[in-house]
């Protein structure tokens, strides 16, 4: 029986969800951190629970060639990838894909999947950041201890500049003045806005100050101009508080893959839609009939500006997608969803199954949840027509994946 504390060699299996990889001592599951499939490592056992046993790597015995020297500490926010070459993340991410929906959802994928690869530097346009005593930056992995975001190379160097700036002017306030902050960019970084989350009685004038540090764009909006193919430019306003796709590099090719799969002219109903990325994309470049549904009241403001401004045939409903669908709506021909990382809730999934839509197009950032609701699909007379993945995400082992149903005519 395998104990805390326990020093144990093993030989590395598959990726597993979440970041470590699976390995096995007398069949027993030992997930480990730090390592790659085919390594033979030296790790130390941290915990076991429900019969799985957490380890993290203290030696790499015989190395894989796809190792790399990480240019960051792993456990820092977004970097548990990061001793992993890039093609070989993108291999593992694909394998975690095909694993998730046959252990879950108990379905073979249609096709192999294929992960469009990011740039790895420069990546993210929304970020939050923690304020603990003198530091601004990324949270180590399951802990509260801060760690510098600037060696992630998640953000770009003017981004990281800023928050240099914004780091020190906290500082001047005191203690406990500011704890948290939420950073949002547009795609080229010309608009760069950040909200405070301050301590109660926090000095007005201060965070107006504060809030007007150099390559700071006063808030709380930035804007995109999506330009995709022919079509006019899509215009994108969005909150800082206010969910977005996170990635520049891959966020137009994302888009149009989503609106590239509802057939031209069709009903669609958008579930979740944000400020409107999907919902646009599709109206505008597929002349699709679009009621667009957003429960959140930043991102439905959002949502109902940009309809507006596009002149497309964008219906934008402010309403939690439960209440919509319970509601019995119009024949609609494709249904866009975009649900947080938890997915859909039962009751709006039962809701999305009851519209009887012949085209469901799932856009989901775990791949777990999304496995759970194709089984459910599946079970209502789906058939999952492809699968495709785009790593919004690089050097972490998460992975947005595209799932595209079609309804039997039985």
């Amino acid at each position: 029986m395998i104990q805390a504390g326990q020093v144990i060699r093993l030989r590395v299996e598959k990726p597993a969800a979440g970041g470590r990889m699976i390995a096995r001592v007398d069949g027993q599951i030992v997930l480990v951190g730090g390592t790659i499939p085919g390594e033979q490592v030296t790790a130390r056992i941290e915990r076991v629970a429900r019969g799985v046993a957490y380890a993290e790597t203290t030696t790499v015995d015989e190395p894989s060639a796809d190792r790399r020297s990480p240019f960051t500490d792993a456990l820092c926010g977004g970097s548990l990838y990061a001793h992993i070459a890039y093609p070989r993340q993108l291999e593992l991410k694909a394998l975690v894909i095909a694993d998730a929906f046959g252990r879950i959802a108990h379905l073979q994928l249609p096709a192999a999947v294929r992960v469009a690869a990011s740039p790895e530097e420069g990546y993210r346009m929304r970020a939050r950041l923690h304020m603990r005593g003198q530091r601004l930056g990324f949270f180590r992995e399951g802990t509260h201890e801060v760690c510098d975001a600037r060696p992630t190379r998640q953000l770009l160097p003017a981004t990281c500049d800023v928050l240099e700036r914004v780091a020190a002017g906290i500082r001047s306030l005191g203690p406990d003045a500011v704890r948290d902050v939420e950073l949002s960019e547009n795609v080229d970084a010309s608009e760069r806005v950040v909200h405070f989350e301050t301590a109660p009685g926090a000095d007005a004038s201060a965070m107006r100050k504060l809030a007007a540090t150099d390559g700071l764009t006063p808030g709380p909006y930035v804007t995109d101009a999506l330009t995709i193919g022919e079509h006019p430019p899509i215009a994108l306003r969005r909150h800082v508080l206010a969910f977005f796709q996170g990635n520049r590099y891959l966020l137009n090719t994302l888009t149009v893959h989503v609106a590239g799969q509802v057939p031209s002219g069709s009903a669609v109903v958008d579930l979740y839609a944000g400020a409107g990325l999907f919902s646009m994309a599709a109206a505008v470049t597929r002349g699709a009939r679009v009621t667009a549904v957003e429960g959140d009241r930043l991102a439905a403001a959002d949502l109902a500006a940009n309809a507006a401004a596009s002149h497309a045939d964008v219906t934008t409903v402010h309403q939690p997608v439960e209440d919509f669908l319970r509601s019995g709506r119009r024949a609609v021909e494709t249904i866009v969803i975009d649900p947080p990382r938890t997915g859909m809730s039962r009751e709006a999934l039962d809701g999305a199954i009851n519209v009887r839509a012949p085209r469901i197009v799932y856009v989901s950032c775990d791949v777990a949840t999304l496995a759970r609701d194709a089984r459910r699909l599946v079970d209502a007379g789906y058939t999952l027509e492809r699968i495709d993945a785009f790593d919004l995400f690089p050097n972490t082992p998460h992975v947005e994946t595209l799932a595209v149903f079609q309804r039997s005519l039985s």
